[in-house]
């Protein structure tokens, strides 16, 4: 299901024995697959950064605002610490997935009935990252970020949409208000360049006009209809074709 990225904020995250805080944020890599989810556990585990890896993820509970986390309360706990404001290294990343891969972990509690390091990799949840390649992006601090045309700027990034079926970010939603008075539409992170962090910029490889004249964003009409029409006026192939 496709969904805005700022719905799933502040929802309650459920451990297998009770809440663990609320959802703050989303990291992403160059792919822009989710590859945590960032747990803000309030006075529990006050000064940390809480990452969670959507292979723990369970299917959002929309109706009343909760997120299913597969692990205790105890293990989120005892996962590698990760201080406020410190960066997300290769190292850290390794000893993340060392922790939750590692069999003594479980104790007396089940195992999923898929192994966490088969889940991971199978949905591309854990990747072995080349010391080149760009680190993870935050979707709270992507928002806002103007969007670079070909020709011009058109717009900043309002929010994004999320497929909650494996977790990866279809398409960002560009606010055009200063330049479509009211007007917001989609634009697939396939056809996006790059994000310049330097100016705050999210490239697109597309024209202005382009963009003004594609499908009008309506989320109450965001289906699979609204989707063939945007990827036709773009000219491009739809991603879903690919897996059906």
């Amino acid at each position: 299901m496709l969904r805005r990225v700022d719905e799933l904020k502040n929802f309650v995250l459920d451990a297998a024995d009770g809440e663990i805080g609320r959802c703050k944020d989303f990291l992403f890599d160059e792919e822009w697959v989710i590859r945590y989810m960032v747990a803000d556990t309030g006075k529990w585990l006050p000064g940390r950064k809480v990452l969670i890896s959507p292979a723990w993820l369970g299917k959002p509970r929309w109706s009343d605002g909760r997120l299913p986390v597969g692990a205790t309360k105890e293990q989120v706990e005892n996962s590698p610490p990760l201080e406020i404001g410190q960066p997300i290294s290769q190292d850290y990343e390794q000893r993340l997935y060392d922790y939750w891969t590692s069999p003594a972990l479980w104790g007396t509690y089940a195992e999923p009935a898929m192994p966490y390091a088969q889940m991971a990799q199978a949905r591309g949840y854990y990747k072995t990252v080349s010391p080149e390649a760009r680190g993870l992006e935050s979707t709270m601090e992507v928002t806002g970020f103007t969007i670079q045309a070909t020709d011009g700027e058109i717009g900043h990034v309002e929010d994004f949409v999320l497929d909650d079926d494996d977790w990866t970010i279809r398409y960002i939603i560009v606010d055009t208000r200063n330049w479509l008075p009211g007007r917001k539409v989609l634009v697939s992170t396939k056809w996006l360049s790059d994000i310049r962090w330097e100016d705050k910029k999210v490239s697109v490889g597309m024209t202005k006009d382009n963009v003004r004249s594609s499908p009008e964003y309506i989320p109450e009409r965001l289906d699979r209809e609204y989707e063939m029409g945007l990827h036709r006026h773009y000219g491009f192939p739809p991603y879903w074709e690919k897996r059906e």
